[in-house]
């Protein structure tokens, strides 16, 4: 069984979608979660004690160090980042036109800005303050939720590079943190029954996809490993970790883990 209790985490855009899902399965596995996003709510984790709701900006650097404070002040430690926080998938459909797959010269540039803004720049701001006290304490775990579009070409330009970007931020993290056992990982889901692909289930086989709880599992199970250090600055599949630490989704499912020529 995975056992993460006195275990203190921290998952970034946590109001709906993945991050909602990761910070669900780190409480079943008995961590407390400080889970952040600006439309957060008490209302948005009423089924848990452990998850404690934080509204922040991760685009506003200042709210995101309050909240680190906060937890420390509160806990005294943190021993687990998630992040998940990610813009860029808003308004993929403008003036009647779904332009998610436009060529980059035709894309909106705010996309990009998005993508980075509330994407990379955020994963690395929310790790450069996580960090401090993870080098302090000379533990921790901070996961990259990032994708295949880091390895090919998926929908469009600004998606690849941004996904790129963000597993060389995990590389390069990893390097600083070996050290001081400090691990670094980048996370890659599946298809993933988020709200939003749910509201397209019509048009998609869902026969192989996981649950945003799922993706919590994984981490959770990476968390538990004594040995982590051993991952720091790899890329994962969280339906091969379930195979390697045997753990299924909610629903009892063994998703099967995807490759490259999947995608």
């Amino acid at each position: 069984m995975i056992n993460l209790d006195g275990k203190i985490a921290l998952v970034t855009g946590a109001s709906y979608g993945v991050g909602h899902g990761v910070a669900l399965g780190l409480a079943e596995a008995g961590a407390t979660v400080y889970a952040t996003g600006r439309t957060i709510s008490g209302e948005t984790f009423a089924t848990t004690e452990r998850v404690i709701p934080a509204r922040c900006d991760h685009t506003r650097d200042s709210e995101v160090e309050a909240t680190v404070h906060q937890i420390i002040n509160e806990q005294d430690r943190l021993d687990i980042l998630v992040n998940c926080v990610w813009g860029g998938y808003e308004n993929m459909v403008e003036n009647g036109e779904f332009t998610w797959v436009r060529p980059f010269w035709k894309q909106p540039l705010w996309r990009w800005d998005a993508m980075f803004a509330a994407g990379v720049r955020a994963y690395y701001v929310a790790s450069a303050y996580a960090a401090r006290t993870m080098v302090e304490q000379r533990s921790g775990l901070i996961v990259n939720i990032s994708f295949w579009a880091a390895q090919k070409y998926l929908s469009n330009v600004a998606y690849g590079v941004s996904k790129a970007a963000t597993d060389k931020l995990t590389a390069d993290m990893a390097h600083e943190l070996r050290e001081y056992d400090v691990a670094v990982v980048s996370l890659y889901p599946g298809l993933v029954r988020t709200e939003k692909v749910m509201a397209a289930a019509a048009f998609l086989d869902l026969g192989n996809s996981e649950s945003p709880q799922f993706i919590g599992r994984a981490v959770a199970a990476l968390a538990s490993n004594p040995n982590m250090m051993q991952n720091t600055g790899r890329v994962l599949v969280a339906a091969a970790l379930a195979r390697e630490y045997g753990f299924t989704d909610i629903d009892g499912e063994e998703p099967r883990p995807l490759t490259l020529q999947d995608v």
